[in-house]
Order: C-alpha cells, then sequence, then structure tokens
C-alpha cells in the first residue's frame, strides 16, 4: 500500500512539475504572438550594425549581471540558515522565478526558495527572501522619486501636488510605523522585524545593500543601453531619471510577471510623452528587457523544476 501511495505522489508531483513549466511556456508563447511590436526585421538591422556591437556586449553582460548579483544576494542570506554553492543559489533563485511567475508581484517566489530547506527553516526563509527583496524596493523608491522629482522639473509629467502628497504620505507613513513599532498582529510587530533584522550580521547588511544598488543600476542600464541602440537621442542623466520613474510606477502596482512588459511599456508610453520618440520603440524595448530578465531566466529554471526532488517524508 506504501509503494503505491508512493508512486502515486511521484506521479502527481510530476504532473505537477509539467503543468508549471508547460503553463510558463505558454504564458510567454501566448504574450509573444499578441505583442506585435516585436519586429524581428528591425530588431535584425540594428543588431547588425558594427557601430552597434560593443553596446551589444554591454547589454549581455549587464543582462547576465543582473540575475548573477541576484544569485549572489540570496547565497550571500540564505547562507545564515545553510552554507550554498553558486550553483545551488542558482537552482533555487531560477526556480523560484518560475514557479513567481503565476502570481501577483512574483509572490511565489517565497515558496519557491522554501522548497529548497527544510520545513522548520521556511519562516526564516521567507523573511530573509523579504530582506534581500526589500533592500531592491528601497532603491526603487529612493531613485525612483528622486528621477521623477527631476523629470518633472524638465517635463511636467505630474502636477507638483502630487509630488508634494507622495513625499509626505512616505513621512507619514514611516512617522506611524515608528510610532506603533509595539503594536502587535499575531504576535509579531515593527519592533519583533528590528530585533530579527539586528539578528543579521553587519557585513551581511552590508553585502546585501551594495549587491542591491549593482543590480539596480545593472537593470536600469539595459534599458538606457536599449534605447541609445534604437538611436533614441535623449541626454543620459534625463534617460536615466526617466527609466527610475518607470521602474518605480511599475513596481507599485500589482502585476503577473508574464504581464511585467506591458505594464512597463505602458507607463513608459506615459513617461514618454513629452519626448519625440516612437510609440513601438518604446514597447519593442519594454518586451526586450522582459525576454532578457524574465523568459530567458524562466526558461533555465524550467529545467531546475523538472529536476527537483521533494523531501521523502519518514514512514513512521
Amino acid at each position: 500500500m506504501n509503494i503505491l501511495t508512493d508512486k502515486a505522489k511521484h506521479y502527481l508531483v510530476l504532473l505537477l512539475k509539467l503543468l508549471i513549466v508547460s503553463g510558463a511556456f505558454y504564458y510567454i508563447y501566448n504574450q509573444l504572438s499578441k505583442d506585435k511590436t516585436l519586429d524581428f526585421q528591425q530588431l535584425m538591422i540594428v543588431l547588425k550594425k558594427p557601430d552597434n556591437y560593443f553596446l551589444i556586449f554591454l547589454l549581455l553582460l549587464l543582462t547576465f549581471s543582473n540575475r548573477f548579483i541576484e544569485i549572489l544576494k540570496w547565497r550571500n542570506l540564505a547562507s545564515l540558515v545553510r552554507p550554498l554553492t553558486v550553483g545551488q543559489a542558482t537552482k533555487q533563485v531560477l526556480s523560484a522565478l518560475t514557479l513567481g511567475i503565476f502570481t501577483p508581484n512574483g509572490i511565489g517566489e517565497y515558496a519557491g526558495k522554501a522548497l529548497y530547506f527544510d520545513k522548520k527553516d521556511t519562516p526564516r526563509i521567507i523573511f530573509l527572501n523579504m530582506v534581500c527583496n526589500g533592500v531592491q524596493i528601497i532603491y526603487a523608491i529612493l531613485f525612483g522619486l528622486f528621477g521623477l522629482t527631476v523629470l518633472n522639473q524638465i517635463h511636467p509629467i505630474l502636477p507638483n501636488n502630487y509630488l508634494f502628497v507622495a513625499y509626505g504620505t512616505i513621512v507619514i507613513v514611516g512617522f506611524i510605523l515608528f510610532s506603533a513599532r509595539h503594536f502587535t498582529i499575531k504576535g509579531y510587530s515593527l519592533k519583533t522585524v528590528i530585533q530579527l533584522l539586528n539578528q543579521i550580521p553587519a557585513k551581511k547588511h552590508r553585502i546585501n545593500l551594495t549587491l542591491a544598488l549593482g543590480r539596480y543600476l545593472s537593470f536600469t542600464h539595459q534599458y538606457v543601453i536599449l534605447y541609445y541602440l534604437f538611436e533614441v537621442d535623449i541626454p543620459y542623466f534625463q534617460l536615466f531619471c526617466a527609466i527610475s520613474a518607470i521602474y518605480l510606477l511599475a513596481s507599485s502596482l500589482p502585476n503577473f510577471q508574464f504581464l511585467e512588459f506591458a505594464v512597463k511599456g505602458s507607463i513608459a508610453l506615459f513617461i514618454f510623452s513629452n519626448y519625440d520618440i516612437n510609440q513601438w520603440i518604446i514597447a519593442l524595448v519594454a518586451t526586450l528587457i522582459w525576454l532578457l530578465n524574465i523568459v530567458l531566466p524562466i526558461s533555465i529554471g524550467s529545467y531546475f523544476v523538472l529536476t527537483f526532488k521533494f523531501k521523502k517524508t519518514p514512514i513512521k
């Protein structure tokens, strides 16, 4: 009876893996088939220009560094639970990314990484993943608000009152959280979170902050290079501010990873409305970023999902 149960579990797990991977690739195919901006002929013209070879090399280097830095970030923090090799951290990050494609804002990544650890370590793994992603969010907010403020002075995008409200809201929320740090919900409070953060060695925090900054710069400069490849004539500083604002606004909205390019593309159209840029270039850049940062890693992560082995529960 136990043998039959084990076989049933084996086939059920295999079916689940196939559904996850098939679903991921279906969404990718479905979105690409509907995307009319992905003109491969225009893309090939850009790629074949000798003057663009160096920029293409930088783009590929930043694409690699964007995901590799994320792997190093996770290895740095997860080693507090169990030492990891780069290979093990790679499996966990890419598998979690594949699972996260079905959930809003990649929430499924938390569960995906936890599967690689003992059940008793799940709460700590989820917390460390929050720390890993939280630093990235802080950089997105800081650079995004700065970029939006600067850009708004050059080409008014939003009424200044909206920006004042945004800054005021951040200050008020921060004040409320600090004042209510002792307020407890189900045994947890802000003070508890601060205590948990203080348990992480300062060196780990410094590494996390440094790597997160490196990843943010890698990701945003992928946009910069792609726009310059398509001969968009905007000064570097303004372009960086615009991209930071786009990333902030896109991150603030609930979305699924397989729809990320559509969300960021629509926001980019809004931000760049005061610039003389063809709309197809804006949409194409958003699609290419999605292909490089989501589709490519998920293609690799799907292999890790298929080869993942659940830990056997001992028979009592």
